[in-house]
C-alpha cells in the first residue's frame, strides 16, 4: 500500500511502534507547547491518512496489544474515521492538527487528544467504550459531540474552545450520554455550550470555568439529567445559563459564581428538580433569576446573592438555609417581576414553621397581606388599612387589646365626669361609666347600661364613635381569628 511504501522516517517510527503498543514522542521537552508548532518540520510530521491506515488496516502482532500512542506530532490532512470501528487505544496528545478530525459515527475503544491544538472536532454520534480525554486541548473552531455515547468519563479540564461568531455552538454536547462523569474544571469557551438533553450517570464539574457569550447562552442545558452533582463553583459567565426542565439528583452548586446577563435572565432554571441548590459565598447575578415551577429539597440561598429581579412563582423548597430573619428574606419576594405572588410567601412561611420560627412566619404572612393590599381597589385597600392598624391582620392580636383599653379609658373618664341622663330615672340601674363604655364598645354583650341612659351633645357623638369603633374592632378581630384558624 502507498501508506506503507512511501513512509517518511517519522511515519515509519509510528508504524513500527503501533503493533506493540509502543509510544512515539517527538517532543523536545515534556512541557512543550503545541500551540508554538509553526517550526515543526518533516522530522515530526505525520499524515492523517497513515494514522487511518494503521488503525483500520495494519496487522497486529500476536501476543501484543496494538495502540496508537503519539505525542508532539504535526498531523496533516483530515483524520477521517467516520463510521469506522477502532478497537485499539488512540492517544494523540500534545499534537498539532492542521485539519479538523472527523470521527462522526465511529466506534472507538478509547480516545485521548489531551493538550493538542485543533481547528475543531467533528464527532457527532461517536461511541467511545472507554473515556474521551480532551483535557488541555485548544480548539479554534466548533467541537461537535452531539449524540455521543461515552461509556467512561468525558474530560474537558483546561480545554479552550473558540468558535467564530454564528449560529453554531462552540461546544456541542446535545443529547450526549456519559456513563461516568463530565470533568471540565477550568473550561474556557467563547461561544455557546450546548448540553441540552444530555444524560450523565455521575457528576458534572465546571469549577473555575470561564464562559463567554455576551447576550447569548453560555450554557444551554435544558432537560439535562444528572444523577450526581453539578458543580459550578467560582465560574465567570458572561451570558445566560439555561437549565429549564433539568433534573439534578444531587447538588447544583453555584457558590462564588458570577453570572452576568444585564436586562435579561442570568440563570433560567424554571421547571427543574434539584436535590440541593446553592447560591452562596460571594455569588452574584447581574440579571434576572428565574426559578418558576422548580422543586428543591434544600435551598441554600444567601440574601446577598439574590439579584434585583426574580421570578419565583410556584417555586417549592423543603429546607431554606442559612437561617435568616424574615426582614432579610422578604425583600427577595418583593423583587418578583410578576408582582404579588402569594405562593412565594406561603413557601417562605412554611420554611420558617418547619424550623419552629413562628415569629418570622407571622411577619411573612403580615407582609403577604400588605402586599396583597396594594393590588386591591381603594375600598378594599381602606379595609385592609383598618385591619392592619387594629390587629395587624390577625397576626398582632394584642394590638386590639391596646385599642380597647385605650377607648375604654377615654369613655370611662368622659362619662364618669359627665354621667348621661337616665331615660327613666325610676327604672334606670345605678350608672357605671366603665360598664356603660363596654356596652358601647362590645356589639354583642350587653350590661344593661346603654339602653338606660342618653348622653347629650359632644358625649352623644362620643358614644357613636365608640359604637362604630367597637364594630370595626370586632369585625377585624373575627377576620384575624378566622385567618389564623384556617392557617392551622
Amino acid at each position: 500500500m502507498s501508506e506503507i511504501n512511501d513512509l517518511t522516517p517519522a511515519e515509519a517510527r509510528v508504524w513500527r511502534a503501533f503493533p506493540r503498543g509502543g509510544a512515539v514522542d517527538f517532543r523536545t521537552a515534556d512541557d512543550e507547547d503545541a500551540s508554538l508548532s509553526d517550526g515543526w518540520g518533516p522530522e515530526r510530521t505525520v499524515r492523517a491518512s497513515v494514522l487511518r491506515a494503521l488503525l483500520l488496516k495494519a496487522e497486529r502482532e500476536e501476543g501484543e496489544v496494538a495502540a496508537l500512542k503519539v505525542a508532539g506530532a504535526r498531523i496533516t490532512g483530515v483524520l477521517d474515521l467516520r463510521y469506522a470501528t477502532v478497537d485499539s487505544v488512540v492517544r494523540l496528545s500534545h499534537c498539532r492538527f492542521d485539519d479538523t478530525p472527523d470521527l462522526s459515527g465511529a466506534n472507538l475503544s478509547y480516545l485521548n487528544l489531551s493538550d493538542s491544538v485543533l481547528p475543531g472536532l467533528g464527532s457527532a454520534r461517536v461511541r467511545v467504550d472507554g473515556s474521551l480525554r480532551l483535557s488541555g486541548c485548544r480548539f479554534h473552531g466548533p467541537v461537535r459531540l452531539g449524540g455521543a455515547q461515552i461509556s467512561g468519563a468525558l474530560y474537558l479540564e483546561r480545554t479552550e474552545v473558540t468558535a467564530p461568531a454564528g449560529p453554531q455552538p462552540a461546544l456541542q454536547l446535545k443529547h450526549v450520554t456519559v456513563e461516568d462523569e463530565i470533568c471540565a474544571n477550568g473550561l474556557r469557551t467563547h461561544g455557546e455550550v450546548r448540553l441540552d438533553g444530555a444524560t450523565v450517570a455521575g457528576s458534572v464539574t465546571l469549577d473555575g470555568a470561564r464562559l463567554h457569550h455576551p447576550g447569548g447562552a453560555v450554557l444551554d442545558a435544558q432537560t439535562l439529567v444528572v444523577e450526581g452533582d453539578v458543580l459550578m463553583r467560582r465560574v465567570e459567565a458572561l451570558g445566560w445559563i439555561g437549565l429549564g426542565g433539568a433534573r439534578v439528583a444531587g447538588r447544583l452548586d453555584l457558590s462564588h459564581t458570577h453570572l452576568s446577563n444585564p436586562e435579561e435572565a442570568a440563570l433560567r432554571a424554571s421547571g427543574c428538580s434539584f436535590g440541593e441548590l446553592w447560591l452562596r459565598g460571594n455569588a452574584s447575578l447581574h440579571g434576572r433569576l428565574n426559578l418558576r415551577r422548580t422543586q428543591v429539597d434544600v435551598l441554600f440561598l444567601e440574601p446577598d446573592a439574590v439579584p434585583d429581579v426574580v421570578l419565583l412563582n410556584s417555586l417549592v423548597y423543603t429546607t431554606l438555609i442559612p437561617h435568616e430573619p424574615a426582614e432579610r428574606r422578604l425583600p427577595m419576594l418583593e423583587r418578583d417581576r410578576e408582582g404579588y405572588v402569594p405562593h412565594a410567601y406561603e413557601q417562605l412561611t412554611a420554611a420558617y414553621r418547619r424550623i419552629g420560627d413562628d415569629r418570622a412566619a407571622r411577619l411573612v404572612q403580615l407582609a403577604k397581606q400588605r402586599r396583597h393590599r396594594s393590588t386591591l381597589p381603594w375600598y378594599g385597600a381602606l379595609w385592609g388599612y383598618l385591619q392592619d392598624a387594629t390587629v395587624g391582620y390577625g397576626f398582632r392580636p394584642l394590638r386590639a387589646c391596646v385599642w380597647l383599653l385605650s377607648l375604654l379609658t377615654i369613655g370611662s373618664v368622659a362619662y364618669g365626669l359627665h354621667p348621661p341622663t337616665p331615660l327613666k330615672p325610676s327604672e334606670a340601674p345605678p350608672f357605671n361609666p366603665v360598664f356603660y363604655t363596654l356596652d358601647l364598645l362590645l356589639p354583642v354583650i350587653s350590661f344593661g347600661q346603654e339602653g338606660a341612659f342618653a348622653p347629650e351633645g359632644w358625649y352623644q357623638t362620643l358614644s357613636y364613635v365608640l359604637i362604630i369603633t367597637g364594630w370595626i374592632l370586632a369585625t377585624t378581630v373575627l377576620a384575624g381569628v378566622s385567618r389564623s384558624v384556617s392557617r392551622q
